[in-house]
């Protein structure tokens, strides 16, 4: 077992199979030393567990549980990636979260600091990364939050 894979177990974690697309693209694209992930929702079992707006229907705490999960399946889609191997990950480089709220919400930063939090949680240092975090009129399925990741891999 790697040194990631023990401290998902740590943290009492188990990454799901990587969700597969349901249109015309792909979970991850892996070129040169860079994974980009397709936008992660919060599914659990192939099921969204967090639908509605972000402060209207689903408070601020479930909106950010909701990114956290977000951010577990996208480093689901890295492991798919790396053959499991999540150890080759050498940074998060970049995570970008769109969270579904009406046009007065302002804390957007606050909902995506649950994947934020995971990352670094999880890769430590190197789990540090930039980050966007967009308000969206809707996402699909209406799910709260949804969330893309680059990661850069040895």
């Amino acid at each position: 077992m790697g040194k990631i894979a023990d401290r998902l177990k740590k943290l009492n974690i188990e990454l799901p199979q990587a969700a597969a697309p349901v249109a015309n693209y792909v979970g991850w694209v892996h070129t040169g030393n860079l994974i980009f992930t397709a936008g992660q929702i919060p599914l659990r079992e192939g099921k969204p567990v967090c639908t509605g707006k972000a402060g209207a229907d689903v408070s601020i705490e479930e909106a950010e549980e909701a990114a956290r999960l977000c951010a577990i399946n996208a480093i689901a889609q890295a492991a798919a990636a790396l053959d499991g191997d999540l150890d080759r990950i050498v940074r998060v480089v970049k995570l970008t979260g769109f969270v579904n709220a009406n046009n007065d919400f302002t804390q957007h930063p606050r909902v995506v600091n649950g994947a934020s939090n995971l990352m670094v949680e999880v890769f430590g240092e190197a789990g540090r990364h930039a980050r966007s975090a967009v308000g969206s009129s809707s996402l699909p399925l209406d799910v709260t939050v949804e969330v893309e990741a680059v990661f850069e891999v040895s």
